[in-house]
């Protein structure tokens, strides 16, 4: 049994909009897309799955084959929301929201199998299915620079519950607030036998959770630290045999900006005080001007009042 429902709207925008919102002003671009997907699956005989999901910068992927008997639930849902407010007479502000959660119980038994299929030469000749069971999942948190990642092959029988969720919110006013959170959860339970099994944990040393959403391509991500390179968290772990595992594995990170730009020229003020040391010695032309050493305040008034 399979149940599927997609669901989505954009109010006073299309998607190019939504990506070019910073062309428009006096507008309200919003995208909000929900997906979700419900699936019973019993049987015996050769098997094979495949499910990726993408909202924002978060994904999952599901991926699993093998011969014998499958006994499955699983249930998907995803929403990918971006809200941007454009109004000449305010603060911009730019809010994305994403997240994708993944539910699995299955129970899959190895057996070789032969099957008939249509009905000419192999409904008289059954194919041989002889494949051991393996499953993979991961999960890619880019707002956080986060992955994990489980799998399991070569196994004779797997009973397993899985659980995934991952989310991103970015929100900014250009000024003076940034708030960007990325958080993503793998929780397993599951009773291997005769496989192998992997765990993985990756999180990146360097701080995504600031970056906005333009930021998330090749060339940019290239120029950071790579989360392989010196990362915070590294999880690296095989099990081969018969096991009984479980794992909760939860990160989140959290990121908060608030500043309030200075006015041009604010020594009219209280100086130029965001000025380095670097600053003053490269660019003497600012020495005596933006730093207002040159000011003094008078000690008289230069053109006394006569009555």
């Amino acid at each position: 049994m399979i149940l599927i429902a997609f669901t989505g709207n954009s109010l006073a925008a299309t998607d190019n909009d939504i990506n070019e919102g910073y062309k428009y002003t006096n507008a309200i671009l919003q995208k909000n897309i929900t997906f979700d997907f419900e699936q019973s699956v019993q049987g015996n005989g050769y098997f094979m799955t495949y499910i990726y999901a993408k909202a924002g910068n978060t994904a999952v992927k599901n991926y699993a084959h093998g011969s014998g008997s499958l006994n499955s639930e699983s249930l998907l849902t995803l929403q990918d929301m971006d809200r941007l407010t454009h109004d000449a007479n305010a603060d911009y502000n730019d809010y994305y929201q994403n997240c994708i959660e993944f539910k699995e119980d299955v129970s899959m038994v190895y057996a070789p199998m032969r099957i008939a299929v249509g009905t000419g030469y192999y409904a008289a000749n059954p194919l041989d299915y002889s494949s051991l069971l393996k499953e993979k999942t991961w999960v890619k948190n880019y707002r956080a620079g986060t992955s994990m990642h489980h799998e399991v092959e070569y196994a004779h029988a797997l009973d397993k519950e899985l659980n995934i969720v991952v989310k991103e919110v970015f929100n900014k006013t250009y000024d003076p607030e940034i708030f960007g959170i990325g958080y993503t959860q793998m929780t397993i339970n599951e009773d291997m036998t005769d496989g192998k099994a992997h765990i993985g944990v990756l999180q990146a040393a360097d701080n995504y959770a600031s970056l906005e959403d333009g930021d998330f391509t090749a060339e940019n991500l290239a120029i950071r630290k790579t989360a392989w390179r010196n990362p915070a968290i590294e999880i690296d772990e095989d099990y081969w045999g018969t096991y009984h595992i479980e794992k909760n594995m939860t990160l989140e990170t959290p990121y908060r900006l608030v500043q309030k730009n200075e006015d041009w020229l604010p020594c009219c003020f209280s100086g130029f005080d965001s000025m380095t040391s670097a600053e003053k010695k490269y660019i003497k032309s600012a020495t005596g001007i933006f730093d207002c050493t040159c000011f003094k305040a008078p000690t008289q008034a230069q053109f006394q009042r006569t009555y």
